[in-house]
């Protein structure tokens, strides 16, 4: 039986948010990745309104680069609490149409709607369900693609953003991937594109009929990846275990610092951010990375497994710690600092409480209680002591 299998992707969906939630900005570029002072900060564009969008702004440019193209646009600082409890509310609205839901990223996921169709129609009637489903309970709007497997259903729900819905037909894989670019294949990155392009490989069509061999020879064994993908061929299953590959923050400073306490209170704040997105999405980690990038754009990450999954700060945070001792260089200035949760693992009911652990248990029933407080008075009512001075500081 051919599957069918629905890719939904949020459209510019901090943004969104923001529109949504707030009614002045609707209609007008917003970039969120900065602060109100527009332009002076250092960061990154974590995503743009399609307002934005139309002038030149787009993800990851810096903002330095977005200010000189949209002066008049809206910069706001990413208010990661508030997108995660949207991501839920909008997934849980998924698992109304299937069970077989695997979460890749906050504002994305993949279903395998095979099995409902009886009960919901084809797959281009089910996502018009979706996508209305979404709108009606959120308020926001998604692109879908619907293909046969996963591959095709993403790069199909790309091509008509934003509000898009496009279909592609079990057998007419190859005839809709020919003509797009080499680019669009998942594991093509700017050295391998440059690379294909060098041997007249520009688009997938002309990737589907190269030699095979002659692409290993090239590439290596994992190009035959490539190869199958360019042919629309895609047997992975959709596996809703896997939800989020990872859970993280990161925090590009204003001026570079040799502060180490600064470092060590930014890190302490990220960790809280990073803990809380955890107990939010009832997941803990195995898994911790920091990630420090200095003034000359040198990037370092170092990471480690721990023998026990987390999800709280006092957990996670010795971890990290020692992790950033090891990454910090002599004199040398840093630019950024960020902190990964990976190796998720689900939290069940029956779960919650370690039995041998009674410090985790206190520390597990303070955070719920701080979670509490933060999702009834908001994100800064609530706040670590330690984290005071920096912030003052800061601002």
């Amino acid at each position: 039986m051919n599957r069918t299998i629905l890719h939904v992707d949020m459209d510019a969906f901090f943004a969104a948010v923001e529109q949504r939630d707030n009614p002045e900005l609707r209609g007008r570029p917003v970039i969120v990745g900065s602060d109100p002072k527009q332009g002076k900060g250092r960061g990154i564009v974590a995503t743009c309104s399609y307002e934005a969008r139309r002038l030149g702004v787009h993800s990851a440019q810096p903002i330095s680069r977005a200010w000189r193209l949209c002066p008049q646009g809206v910069y706001l600082r990413p208010d990661m609490e508030r997108y995660a409890r949207a991501s839920e509310r909008i997934m849980a609205l998924l698992l109304e149409f299937t069970d077989l839901v695997e979460q890749v990223s906050v504002d994305e996921a993949f279903l395998d709607v095979s099995g409902c169709r009886r009960l919901f129609g084809g797959g281009e009637e089910i996502a018009g369900k979706v996508k209305a489903r979404i709108l009606q309970a959120q308020r926001l709007t998604a692109s879908v693609g619907v293909a046969s497997n996963k591959f095709v259903a993403k790069v199909a729900s790309d091509l008509r953003k934003p509000d898009g819905l496009v279909v592609v037909e079990p057998g007419t894989e190859r005839e809709f991937l020919n003509p797009l670019p080499i680019g669009r294949l998942w594991g093509v990155g700017s050295k391998t594109e440059k690379a294909l392009h060098m041997m007249g490989i520009e688009r997938i069509g002309q990737l589907a009929v190269f030699d095979r061999a002659a692409l290993i020879r090239r590439f290596g064994a994992s190009s035959d990846h490539l190869w199958r993908l360019a042919q629309g061929l895609d047997e992975r299953p959709v596996l809703p275990e896997e939800g989020y590959q990872s859970i993280g923050h990161e925090l590009t400073f204003e001026e570079d610092t040799l502060d180490a306490a600064r470092l060590h209170a930014t890190l302490l704040g990220l960790t809280e951010k990073v803990s809380r997105r955890l107990r939010a999405h009832g997941v803990r980690c195995r898994t911790i990375t920091v990630k420090l990038r200095e003034s000359d754009f040198s990037t370092f990450t170092r990471r480690t497994t721990m023998t026990k999954a987390a999800d709280t700060t006092e957990a996670m945070f010795p971890v990290a710690e020692r992790l950033l001792r090891g990454l910090a260089r002599k004199g040398k200035a840093v630019r950024l600092i960020g902190i990964y949760a990976s190796h998720l693992q689900a939290v069940s009911g029956a779960g919650q409480l370690d039995l041998f652990d009674e410090g985790q248990n206190r520390n597990r029933k303070l955070a719920g209680a701080v979670d509490d407080i933060a999702r009834r008075y908001g994100s800064g009512a609530i706040t670590r002591g330690s984290l005071v001075p920096s912030m003052k500081k800061r601002s």
